[in-house]
């Protein structure tokens, strides 16, 4: 099996790969961009792994014309740009300690040590710069059943990073095959080191979870966590049986992971959020109850806006909105209250004039936007 994607015959891609193999190393393209690769999906990023040690990999780079940033280093990892294309190049390792989250490496030359302490057997897969694929562990057959599963045993690979938990959720909501269940071995796995998720900083568990909920369906994903008791350690008091119907009612609309968490509840002081991404979440939260009209919200919120809140809505409600809600919300977004502060000067100055003001556009909103200027201010509701 060859991967024909144009980003492994980029100038600069083979040109690196060229440098380590002409000094006697291997190069080879491993994890996510052999995965997607193979799934046809775009490859955001370009690992490579090589028995090439740290300071090896630098110095022939370097040489090369390459510009090298030692992100890494003790870990193995130096990021090279060639080619105008960034490349992280990693040594082959093994782990010679872990604490749950973080790991004390050694460098080898053996591929399959490198694929043995890697999470999922989709991500333990290699390709040579002709691309040619490499499968040490045999993550090809989960890959082509988009089943999402631990390698080796999935407790030892939990305990080594329990951000593997929340990854394991994720991958299965991007990735995996909702039709056949979630692994259960892994899924076992999770339940039983859940509480290990409390050593995770809030900024790795909210990065995951935005992640997760970005997906096209996280639903059955989610209702696995919950299943896990690994969802009420990340949101305690959530809930997600609204999020199903919320995927549904979203059909071609973008999903946006700050709705979908909106309609979960629970408590967000786990995920490190920014005091935007909270304002929003908790605006949605409220309207929700505010029951106004889809044009009111536009007009209240915006569109993007309101259209969470009437999505989030009739979510938990398990019932379809109005078939005309979206020119509705369209309608009231572009309105505009007919009366202005002019229109009531000089009669009313200062707080009388802010009071009435705020008075009119009640009687606005509540007739749904449809009240004109001469109604307003003649008291009629026709």
């Amino acid at each position: 099996m060859k991967l024909q994607d144009a980003w492994i015959n980029q100038h600069g891609t083979q040109a690196l790969c060229a440098v380590l193999g002409l000094s006697g190393y291997r190069a080879y393209f491993v994890g996510g961009c052999v995965r997607n690769a193979l799934l046809g999906v775009p490859v955001l990023d370009i690992d490579i792994a090589t028995d090439a040690l740290p300071e090896i990999v630098t110095n022939l780079a370097e040489m090369a014309g390459f510009k090298v940033i030692p992100t890494g280093v003790d870990h193995g990892t130096v990021t090279v740009i060639a080619g105008g294309v960034v490349h992280e190049v990693t040594t082959f390792r093994r782990d010679l300690t872990t604490d749950g989250r973080r790991a004390v490496v050694a460098f080898t030359d053996d591929i399959t040590e490198d694929a043995a302490r890697r999470d999922f057997t989709m991500n333990a897969l290699y390709a040579e710069p002709s691309g040619l694929v490499i499968d040490p562990l045999g993550g090809i057959d989960d890959l082509r059943s988009r089943r999402v599963r631990f390698v080796g045993d999935a407790h030892q690979r939990i305990r080594e990073d329990y951000l593997r938990i929340l990854r394991f959720f994720r991958f299965h909501a991007v990735y995996g095959d909702p039709t056949a269940g979630i692994d259960a071995e892994g899924l076992a796995a999770c339940a039983e080191l859940a509480t290990g998720i409390e050593t995770l900083s809030q900024e790795r568990i909210g990065a995951e979870m935005r992640k997760l909920l970005a997906a096209a369906n996280p639903a059955p994903a989610v209702a696995s966590m919950a299943q896990a008791g690994v969802l009420a350690l990340v949101l305690p008091g959530a809930n997600h049986q609204a999020l199903a119907p919320l995927v549904h009612l979203e059909a071609e609309i973008e999903p946006r992971w700050q709705r979908r968490l909106a309609v979960l509840g629970g408590q967000l002081d786990k995920l490190r959020l920014t005091r935007q991404e909270l304002a929003e979440i908790d605006r949605i939260g409220r309207e929700i109850s505010a029951m106004l009209t889809p044009a009111a919200l536009g007009w209240q919120l915006g569109e993007v806006p309101a259209q969470d809140v009437i999505l989030c809505r009739w979510a938990l409600l398990e019932t379809n909105p109005p078939l005309d809600w979206h020119a509705e919300l369209r309608r009231g977004a572009q309105s505009v209250f007919p009366v202005s502060a002019a229109d009531l000067m000089p009669d009313l100055q200062g707080p009388d004039l802010g009071l009435r003001l705020k008075q009119l556009q009640s009687r606005w909103l509540a007739s749904d936007l449809r009240l004109d200027k001469r109604a307003l201010l003649r008291g009629s509701d026709v």
